[in-house]
């Protein structure tokens, strides 16, 4: 899972630090930890969008990741290409003013699609595989590390079958409150964008079953980042308080750490060596809570959406975190649900509270939305999801669940039409 943002990666080691220098104790994860939330005035958003990859003629075979990579053609919106470890293909879009980074990621998106298109492939906006059983197909040390430290059925499901949207909002000058946004309303977004109900064909009784497979790993990387009082310090608590998962003894070796040690344990000497500040800067990219701080902030709880309807996730989620008025109104509807979060992964928006508190947040995003130079063609986008599925209490996770009763559209031919209705 790569960033969309430019700029260095926040809280690196930097050039001038030799690589092999022990740290110097918890003072100096403290001090990565703050660099994390270093204030970054600005309002640029980036997206990273991961796709399942289905065959039109055969939808319940693996497709190789090779004839997906000589699909794609050189992508004119400047979006890295890069594919998790089973064959889900990522387009990770150049951050930038709203419209701009949904513009230029838009048309990488488009042109993925009329290309693996003409050779029979579809693109599924889908945050869990809802056919295929997970195998992997991408070898590389730091995947067989973690591959052997997440351990049977869910790490295989997370590597493999999954697939997300990933939303990167900048600090702004007040870093704290944007943090605090992007955490409490989590349930709410959570629910309004589940998409992931099926797994090999049925119902896997979440509306968001990739939501289901994070809550089966080890909860000292994926469980929220505390939210009371300072979040620099919570930060440099979960990093030191997270299990290691691999150490990385050079660009070709990676160690998977088996024995439940932690951070901490390293840095008081339970290591063959001492840490050094890349081995944290290494540790933090091991760790994926539903919100992460990098110097800037990546919102991780987000399924995958369909091809067309991923721009809405991202300027919804972009208003409520940026702009203020749009923020106080949806933390406001949000207060009721807060510890909702399972809920929301569960039952979606099928559940009267968080349906509530959604179409508060959504009503709350379109006001904001001209405030926030957005054309008025992606509010007509926001304004028509919106109608569709929020205000019906519907997530889209629904389109698939009606799969499961309509006797004349199946699943196999919902993800050849590339889901649509």
């Amino acid at each position: 899972m790569r960033h969309a943002m430019t700029g260095p990666v926040a809280g690196g080691s930097g050039a001038s630090e030799a690589a092999g220098r022990p740290l110097r104790g918890v003072p100096e994860v403290e001090e990565f930890a703050r660099r994390c939330f270093a204030p970054a005035p600005g309002d640029r958003v980036g997206a990273e969008l991961e796709f399942l990859v289905f065959d039109r003629a055969d939808p319940a075979r693996q497709v190789p990741m090779g004839r997906v990579e000589r699909a794609v053609p050189a992508l004119a919106g400047g979006s890295r290409v890069t594919y998790e470890p089973g064959g889900q293909i990522e387009l990770s879009g150049p951050a930038g003013p709203l419209a701009e980074a949904v513009g230029r990621l838009a048309a990488d998106v488009a042109a993925v699609r009329a290309a693996l298109g003409r050779d029979g492939l579809v693109l599924a906006g889908v945050g869990l595989d809802p056919l295929r059983p997970a195998r992997r197909q991408l070898r590389q040390p730091r995947y067989d590390a973690m591959a052997e430290f997440l351990g049977r059925p869910y790490g295989p499901l997370m590597m493999c079958s999954t697939a997300s949207v990933q939303v990167n909002v900048d600090l702004g000058e007040r870093p704290a409150a944007r943090w605090e946004r992007a955490r409490l309303l989590a349930p709410v977004l959570t629910a309004a964008f589940a998409n992931s109900p099926l797994s090999h064909g049925r119902p896997c009784g979440w509306m968001s079953g990739r939501q289901a497979v994070w809550e089966n790993l080890d909860p000292t990387r994926t469980a929220p980042v505390d939210g009371s009082g300072d979040p620099a310090a919570a930060w440099a608590a979960y990093l030191l308080d997270a299990r290691l998962m691999l150490v990385r003894e050079d660009e070709r070796r990676y160690r998977a750490v088996d024995d439940g040690s932690t951070f901490r344990d390293w840095l008081d000497g339970a290591g063959e060596r001492p840490p050094t500040p890349d081995d944290l800067a290494y540790h933090a990219t091991t760790l994926f809570p539903p919100v992460r701080p990098r110097g800037w902030l990546e919102i991780r709880y987000l399924d995958a959406q369909h091809p067309d309807d991923w721009p809405v996730c991202v300027a919804v989620t972009h208003a409520l975190i940026t702009d203020d008025r749009a923020a106080d109104a949806a933390l406001a509807a949000a207060e009721p649900v807060a510890g909702l979060a399972e809920v929301a992964a569960r039952c979606g928006l099928t559940d009267p509270r968080l349906a509530r508190a959604a179409e508060a947040a959504f009503r709350a995003a379109v006001e904001a939305l001209p405030r926030l130079g957005v054309p008025p063609g992606l509010a007509a986008e926001v304004s028509g999801f919106a109608a569709r599925y929020v205000s019906a209490g519907r997530s889209p996770a629904a389109d698939l669940m009606d799969l499961m009763t309509d006797p004349v559209r199946r699943l196999p031919a919902w993800l050849s039409g590339e889901g649509q209705a």
